[in-house]
């Protein structure tokens, strides 16, 4: 019988002694109980309150704490949190022991699953509000071929990768139900690889920035030999088999609920999670290093190329903690503590959903180059809207006399 059958009744068979024998005969139970401390001087016995606690032998003075009753009057409460007695100076305990701290186990998971559904909520509205501004961002990079270098390509590819991360979040939500997560049906575990696989990609392209960053101001490498194929194979193929690999282990050994999820003892995902983290450390270095350089050798420089490194790095300086941050959440248990866990929920669902948004902010929306030529398009199609407008309104007005007269003869003759 397990534990938790079991607590029941031996709730009911501590009532049923308390009931029939005296009070002698129920601290002799609580004694057998618990065990006994060797105690000099006065102290209070052991005995069973009125719940059914049991309370050890305890010298004068002390404060003594036990876990709540896991069940009372079929009620389940939280043992985790304690309950408080205090052996008086006179050798007798407290008449009543402080259960002020016992929560009822359903009221918690009521209050819990009321924060789950505003997380969801939340998730909802922040992945929505990060697919439309990387969608922005994307058509911007994609029309404006006048700052289209590699700086800004390997942006546009990072973008690229959040919106197909949250595409494929979208479509888990709207299509992965319990009947195909318990069936493990073959698209869904399709859909958790495809969503792991852009998943990796995020970090990877991140690494690609970090690395560019190191390249042109740490080791003073000219980016011109830099090329884009390196950073494609860095950000799209290197994940491919790393997901793979983690795809066939899921398939032959651990082939159930959709491949997604923990489980226990299981540390499969490990091997997609592993080259994540070390992609984090290793852009974590390469920002120290270029925080050194820019904070000693080019603090004088101004240079138009210095201010964009300049602007780059304050923009991965705030991206990349923040991409740890919420990968790091994912190893992180909140523990029992309803406070700590109701924080977890609204933290991790924020920056997990708002991720996206914060990339387009920062490597679009802030990027000086972009907002240049965004500035340059709308001028110069409001010169060109209002060159025509006024070629227009002259086309419109008759001013030649003779078309005039010419007009007015061909009347007067038809007439």
């Amino acid at each position: 019988m397990r534990h938790r059958e079991r607590a029941p009744l031996v709730q009911a068979l501590l009532f049923l002694w308390m009931c029939v024998f005296p009070s002698s005969a129920q601290n002799q139970l609580c004694e057998q109980i618990l065990p006994i401390t060797n105690i000099t001087g006065f102290y209070c016995n052991a005995s069973i309150d009125q719940i059914g606690t049991c309370w050890p032998r305890t010298a004068v003075g002390q404060l003594i704490t036990r876990p709540c009753p896991e069940y009372f009057q079929g009620v389940q409460y939280n043992t985790t949190t304690k309950v408080y007695r205090e052996c008086l100076s006179n050798g007798t305990w407290a008449a009543k022991s402080d259960y002020t701290q016992c929560q009822e186990i359903l009221k918690e998971e009521k209050k819990i699953k009321v924060h789950y559904h505003i997380a969801v909520v939340i998730n909802y509205l922040g992945h929505c509000i990060s697919l439309v501004a990387l969608l922005v961002a994307f058509i911007l990079f994609m029309r404006l071929r006048s700052i289209r270098c590699l700086r800004n390509i390997i942006h546009w590819n990072l973008i690229t990768t959040f919106i197909l991360r949250n595409a494929t979040w979208f479509v888990i939500q709207f299509t992965v139900n319990h009947e195909a997560h318990d069936n493990n049906v073959i698209w869904c575990r399709l859909v958790t690889a495809t969503y792991n696989y852009f998943h990796v990609t995020n970090f990877f392209w991140m690494f690609g920035e970090g690395c560019y960053l190191h390249t042109a101001i740490v080791l003073t490498y000219s980016t011109d030999k830099l090329r884009k194929w390196m950073f494609v194979c860095i950000g799209w193929c290197i994940p491919f088999p790393i997901i793979l690999a983690w795809a066939i282990i899921k398939l032959y050994y651990y082939n159930e609920k959709c491949w997604f999820g923990k489980i226990a003892g299981v540390y499969t995902d490990f091997i997609y999670q592993g080259p994540v983290i070390l992609v984090l450390l290793i852009n974590f270095i390469f920002l120290f290093n270029i925080v050194r350089i820019l904070m000693t050798k080019l603090r004088a420089s101004t240079t138009s190329e210095t201010i964009q490194y300049r602007k780059a790095v304050k923009a991965t300086l705030v991206l990349l903690p923040l991409l740890g941050i919420t990968y790091m959440l994912f190893f992180v248990s909140p523990g029992e503590d309803e406070i700590s866990r109701i924080v977890f929920i609204y933290f991790n669902s924020f920056l997990q959903s708002f991720q996206g948004f914060f990339v387009s902010v920062f490597y679009c929306f802030l990027n000086s180059e972009v907002r240049s030529a965004v500035r340059k398009r709308w001028h110069r199609w409001q010169d060109k809207h209002s060159i025509r407008a006024r070629v227009a309104r002259a086309m419109s007005i008759p001013t030649s006399p003779t078309r005039v007269s010419f007009h007015s003869i061909k009347q007067s003759s038809a007439i």
